[in-house]
């Protein structure tokens, strides 16, 4: 883990398209600003676990291949 120190208004940047600003100090609670292209989701980590959770349970739900292939065949003929 690479751990950084930056002062309010400072920033640091991931990459060249993606920045992280300190916003705001509060006590303990420090806000962030992030700018990043809108095709990389941003989440809170809490979110992230919930949503990565939810693919899993929605990956194992038992549904046969069969019936996956024949939702498929029959969404791309509604949308044709």
């Amino acid at each position: 883990m690479l751990v950084l120190s930056r002062k309010l208004e400072e920033s640091i940047m991931i990459g060249d398209k993606i920045e992280i600003k300190v916003i705001a100090v509060h006590g303990e609670t420090v806000k962030l600003g992030i700018t990043a292209p809108r095709n990389i989701p941003v989440h809170r980590k809490e979110v992230y676990v919930e949503i990565e959770k939810e693919n899993i349970r929605a990956a194992s739900s038992g549904m046969p291949v069969e019936t996956i292939d024949l939702l498929q065949h029959i969404f791309k003929d509604e949308q044709s």
